[in-house]
């Protein structure tokens, strides 16, 4: 899978909405969106709160393991 589809995966598992999501990140909705569809990447300091959010590596969330 790739990062986009593993933030969306996990996101829902958490039962989090886009706009929550960015919220616990500081970023926009409109960003998480961009991440789920590939389009943009999150930076590593999202990436690190996200590991601590989704209980989950960063290798994880890269699709570096499964």
């Amino acid at each position: 899978m790739t990062i986009g589809e593993n933030i969306r995966e996990l996101r829902r598992e958490k039962g989090l909405s886009q706009t929550r999501l960015a919220e616990l990140l500081f970023v926009s909705q409109d960003t998480v969106s961009l991440w789920e569809l590939g389009k943009s990447y999150p930076d590593v300091k999202a990436l690190i709160r996200m590991t601590e959010i989704f209980g989950v590596t960063s290798d994880y969330i890269l699709g570096i393991e499964k």
